[in-house]
């Protein structure tokens, strides 16, 4: 029902705050505002390798009750020698890809410890 109604029939008004529609407005969604469910999880493209490489993701126990500690980046070497943090999350195809390229010897061989 429309205020002018509501006048018109003498009813009070009885605008709730839940009733409005905040999806309308515009507000930065999850993604621009760089949210995730770990705070530890966050990614600050501005910080130097050796410091992603101190940001940790996970820093508590399981559910076996043994710590668990998860850093939020994996360095790795670059073959022109340079190291580069790959974001546990976002890049995690990409760390599987190096994890691989190291089971291998120069011959293309998998090798298994």
């Amino acid at each position: 029902m429309t205020k002018e109604v509501e006048k018109q029939n003498n009813q009070p008004d009885t605008h709730q705050p839940v009733s409005q529609d905040w999806h309308s407005q515009d507000e930065p969604n999850v993604k621009e505002r760089n949210l995730t469910a770990n705070p530890g999880d966050r990614i600050d493209e501005s910080q130097s390798v050796e410091e992603k490489a101190k940001q940790v993701a996970v820093d508590s126990p399981d559910i076996t009750g043994d710590h668990i500690t998860v850093p939020t980046y994996f360095v790795v070497d670059e073959p022109n020698g340079e190291k580069k943090a790959l974001h546990h999350v976002k890049d995690a195809e990409e760390i599987s890809d190096v994890i691989r390229q190291a089971r291998v010897d120069e011959n293309g061989n998998r090798i298994w410890w």
